[in-house]
């Protein structure tokens, strides 16, 4: 029985018959992207049982696959449902080897004029090649590529031979070290490359930036982020790094921000090669990621799941280290409040709401895994982990990681599994600890009760199940003349809080106040009346405390709100608890307020920000409000200013804008004065140097068009599966298309939107 996808039952009865799994590929690349791929596969197993057919999965069409031969035979096979079912009589017990020619398919091989790479994650392998696509079948890669003379190349393992005939050249590498079918990749084009030695291992680095001053300001800390990363990973780990090579790619227009392919890490070039002056929170999100990817190379690639259901615990366990990473690289940073400003909003964002799902979810098949991925497993997964490491300790948390990795090396294990490990190191009951945190969705809601002479926290389920999450966090307490913090053990519905002492009343209690609790948690606006008192983590926690029940409707009107948000903008130094405001005011001006009070003060706001901008200290600072305001800049006078701030006709002091920061002005120009439109994109393509660059406002010109039959055009035209790539292009482009100021024209998309979610998903 066939069906599309992978399917669990596909999957398992597999993995008990399959092993030794080892793929010769040669990969024939044109150099038109329009030309077809010619491939070959050669993939051998050992198999148990011959007694039953065996599926091989292949989502392209029946003319894309030309010749197969089992084990030297031509074979009368069937090809279905997205496989290539081999008869039981072309295989033997033991040692097989199967040959198959094709037409590789291309959607999941981003084919650009002068590069390609693969990106294969979750199930999209077989959409490329026929293989055994799920990820508890491990297997040797080993890889050829035919190119246009002028490319480089790189994949999961050292380049072991080059040779050119003609205007083609052939990389042959080594095979791989045993991975998942979603880690094997490979990069080719017009790169130029970088190799350095760092900490003793050569890295090498292929990069398309035209920009030589901009390249030259981020090498050392790339190549130098790396190095750390790794050398942290081994000590925390006690494992040498486990994998032969080390290179990575930064990738024009890349979907994601990295992905860990073993030897070959693609990064979306912008997050790593920063402009002149950058904000904080670029600097340290650049950090985060580079130590995000590296720490996959541990968990998620010397260790991988059995079955997508846990793709989370890979995403957690690089997050939470990454977490941790950054901190030495940063020493002046208030490291708690960067984890709760990162973290806390985006995790709330989905748990706040009745669409909520658990960290970890059911799977049946893999062709559903892509919707796995989300907020939940990146930022509320981190958060449960902080958790977790209070209940068994910092040491007994990684002796456990480090004999979880030692028994699954170069296999894969699941989350109970590692559980199980965890469990021996703790007096808690980790399976039953798990069960709310992991397995169910949503977030605590946190009241407080009075009466009988004490005061009570009572943690109440918001789906009424009775649940309980039991977690810890700090509640402080402040007085005229002093400040009281007591941790606070919320491990059943209800906890007595500690006694306020002296018996004067306080001037403002701060649940959470160290950023280690999760839920909505009391909040009545005292804690950020009381803001000079506060320090780093303590403002930050008020800041999520008070923007959630706002939210929840128990917290301020949101115009009273914005004015708090623009009082605490003016005076904040630290930038991270600026950027924390900002995204709030954000929101909270272009979806909370209504339209008669953003024309009655949006020009002050305007002027506030402008005047906050200008007060910054140095250019990072002043870049990061310079964004927020243009963003939220609708007045004509301030548009017209954001206008010959574009056209170089106004400097601003500390005010630093490259290619890519005019390029996002221009299209906020474009959408805020029409009449202007099509010259502001023209003459911003004619300024583009950089060719990557030019061709993506090629295509996003026709998103922030003045003629709305052009956009309706241009959205209608993404119907079609080959004008949605590259995905982080189309995502810019609704972004422009459903602007604040056009929702009026573009709810028109809406219904045609959800009605493509399935093909999406699938394409």
């Amino acid at each position: 029985m066939t069906e599309p996808g992978v399917s669990l039952q596909l999957a398992s009865e597999r993995a008990a018959r399959l092993g030794g799994v080892h793929y010769r590929l040669h990969f024939d690349i044109p150099a038109d992207e329009d030309q077809a791929i010619a491939a070959r596969a050669v993939i051998g197993f050992d198999l148990a049982d011959a007694q039953q057919p065996l599926q091989l999965d292949f989502a392209a069409p029946a003319a894309s696959l030309l010749a197969l031969r089992s084990n030297g035979a031509e074979v009368d096979y069937r090809f279905r449902d997205e496989h290539i079912v081999l008869p039981r009589e072309a295989l033997r017990a033991g040692r097989n080897e199967v040959e198959v020619e094709f037409v590789a398919g291309a959607t999941s091989l981003n084919r650009n004029p002068e590069y390609l790479y693969s990106l294969l994650v979750p199930d999209r392998a077989r959409t490329v090649f026929p293989l055994f696509d799920q990820p508890d079948i491990k297997a040797r890669f080993e890889l050829s590529l035919r190119l246009p003379a002028p490319w480089l190349a790189m994949s999961n393992a050292p380049v072991v031979e080059v040779s050119r005939e003609g205007e083609r050249v052939e990389y042959r590498f080594a095979p791989s070290a045993p991975i998942s079918s979603y880690l094997f990749a490979f990069v080719a084009g017009r790169f130029e490359s970088v190799t350095r030695e760092v900490g003793g291992r050569q890295m090498t680095l292929f990069h398309r930036e035209t920009d030589r001053a901009r390249v030259a300001r981020n090498l050392d800390a790339i190549f130098s982020l790396h190095g750390e990363a790794i050398a942290w990973l081994e000590e925390y780990t006690g494992i040498d790094y486990p994998f032969e090579s080390f290179d990575f790619a930064l990738i024009p227009g890349f979907p994601y921000g990295g992905m860990e392919h073993v030897g070959a890490i693609a990064y979306r070039a912008s997050l790593l090669l920063l402009e002149e002056s950058p904000p904080l929170t670029d600097l340290l999100n650049r950090a985060s990621l580079i130590a995000h990817e590296t720490a996959h190379m541990w968990f998620g690639n010397l260790v991988t799941m059995r079955w997508f259901d846990d793709v989370w615990t890979k995403e957690v366990f690089a997050n939470f280290m990454a977490d941790k990473m950054v901190n030495p690289t940063f020493p002046g940073v208030d490291h708690e409040l960067n984890f709760l400003a990162k973290h806390y909003p985006d995790a709330y964002a989905v748990d706040r709401s009745e669409g909520a799902n658990p960290i970890r979810q059911p799977l049946a098949n893999l062709n559903q895994a892509g919707q796995l991925y989300g907020n939940i497993i990146y930022d509320k997964a981190p958060i449960m982990m902080r958790q977790l490491e209070l209940i068994v300790g910092e040491e007994g948390l990684r002796d456990g990681l480090r004999q979880y990795l030692r028994e699954f090396a170069y296999g894969n294990a699941s989350w109970p599994q590692l559980i199980a490990i965890l469990d021996e190191r703790s007096e808690r009951d980790l399976a039953a600890w798990s069960e709310v945190w992991v397995n169910t969705p949503g977030r605590p809601e946190f009241r407080l009760a009075a009466g009988q002479g004490e005061r009570r926290l009572l943690q109440v389920d918001p789906q009424g199940r009775g649940r309980v999450w039991p977690q810890q966090f700090e509640l402080l307490t402040l007085y005229p003349d002093s400040a009281v913090a007591e941790t606070v053990l919320a491990a059943q519905a209800a906890v007595a809080l500690p006694a306020q002492d002296p018996p004067a009343a306080p001037q403002a209690e701060l649940f959470n106040a160290d950023g280690k609790g999760y839920g909505l948690f009391p909040a009545d606006g005292a804690s950020l009346a009381a803001w000079d008192r506060l320090q780093g983590v303590q403002r930050g926690a008020a800041l999520v405390n008070a923007y959630e029940q706002l939210l929840a409707g128990t917290g301020p009107a949101p115009q009273d709100y914005v004015e708090i948000l623009l009082a605490i903008i003016a005076r904040e130094q630290d930038p991270l608890l600026l950027e924390l405001a900002l995204r709030q005011l954000q929101f909270v001006t272009t979806s909370l307020v209504d339209d008669a009070w953003r024309e009655a003060h949006g020009g002050t706001l305007e002027d506030q920000l402008w005047a906050s901008m200008l007060a910054q200290p140095d250019a990072s600072g002043t870049k990061l409000l310079f964004r927020y305001f243009s963003a939220l800049a609708a007045t004509p006078s301030r548009v017209q200013q954001l206008y010959r701030i574009w056209s170089r006709e106004l400097d601003v002091p500390q005010l630093l804008l490259e290619e890519e920061d005019l390029a996002s002005l221009a299209q906020l120009l474009a959408i805020r004065l029409p009449e202007k439109s099509a010259q502001i994109m023209a003459r911003q393509i004619a300024d583009t140097a950089n060719p990557d660059r030019k061709r993506r406002l090629e295509f996003l010109a026709p998103s922030v068009a003045a003629d709305a039959a052009q956009r309706d055009a241009f959205f209608e035209s993404l119907a079609q599966p080959r004008n949605r790539r590259p995905e982080s292009w189309v995502l810019e482009a609704l972004g422009n298309l459903h602007h604040p100021s056009r929702l009026a024209q573009s709810q028109q998309y809406l219904l045609p939107s959800l009605q493509l979610l399935e093909e999406i998903q699938r394409t």
